[in-house]
């Protein structure tokens, strides 16, 4: 690796060309037709062809069926269930589930998630618990064990 000073930058690939200019004769290179070819719909001027046209062929959007329907104000959740927590407190006893202390786990895909703990599994030891969401269960079985089970927001 180079070291980089004053005395060896360099612009980028491509940075010193020009702009392409058409219509400009034949001397530019793109003399003629502008680079616009032969005939047919896009030499024309004022050619401009809708998105996912597929020159007369039935476009892709309409030959797949629709079906059903999608909810825009559904809320996701990602999963969290007793067994992992369990898990985690057999490595590391007395851990405090936090959403920040979850995310540095790695139990959740997303970063910025809601958590909904579910009762697959069973929990034996204390523990609290800081989810969005907790299925009647999972509540259960952590104020159960002795724990607390506390949502967030």
């Amino acid at each position: 690796m180079a070291i980089r000073n004053l005395s060896n930058l360099r612009a980028p690939k491509k940075a010193n060309e020009n702009k392409k200019r058409v219509g400009r004769g034949m001397g530019s290179g793109m003399g003629k037709t502008s680079t616009r070819g032969h005939k047919g719909q896009g030499s024309r001027s004022g050619s401009s062809l809708m998105r996912g046209f597929e020159g007369g062929q039935m476009p892709l959007h309409r030959r797949l069926p629709k079906r059903g329907f999608t909810n825009i104000f559904r809320v996701e959740y990602q999963v969290l269930g007793l067994d992992r927590i369990a898990e985690i407190l057999e490595a590391q006893p007395g851990t405090e589930f936090t959403h920040e202390n979850i995310i540095a786990l790695g139990l959740l895909r997303k970063k910025g998630a809601l958590i909904k703990v579910l009762n697959n599994g069973e929990i034996k030891t204390a523990v609290t618990v800081h989810a969005h969401k907790f299925s009647a269960t999972a509540k259960a079985a952590i104020e159960a064990a002795g724990g607390q089970a506390i949502l967030i927001g």
